[in-house]
């Protein structure tokens, strides 16, 4: 699978977990639901990835867990937020440089309708 090919199925798994769950969860339960999901759709997946994060080429015994990483190509970060704002798509650009990922996607699943402008989000490093 290309990477366009990987970011659609997971578009498709995230809009199947909020037809069913709806808004206003835990990001835990979208997390756990979209994995499901994920899965269902024949791509490999691992939730709460640690990556290590660098300072002048010394591993710091910290660093961030990605949500979901899917087919090690894709991070998924799950928000179950009022309002995504830059922050959040600054912090996915990080983690794709920290990780070395080129692709990653930002979903917020207390929206509406995950139509509305900004609650999924494809950012690329």
């Amino acid at each position: 699978m290309n990477i366009n090919d990987i970011t659609y199925e997971v578009r498709g798994a995230i809009f199947s977990v909020f037809r069913e769950l709806g808004p206003g969860l835990f990001e835990t339960v979208y997390e756990a639901a979209l994995s499901y999901k994920l899965i269902q759709r024949g791509l490999q997946m691992r939730t709460q990835v640690n990556i290590p994060a660098y300072y002048k080429d010394v591993k710091l015994e910290i660093g961030f867990r990605a949500d979901i990483i899917v087919n090690s190509s894709v991070i998924i970060e799950v928000k179950s937020i009022e309002t995504l704002h830059s922050v959040h798509k600054k912090q996915l650009l990080t983690y794709l440089r920290l990780s070395g990922l080129k692709v990653g996607i930002l979903v917020n699943f207390n929206v509406d309708s995950l139509i509305d402008k900004g609650s999924i989000v494809r950012i690329i490093n």
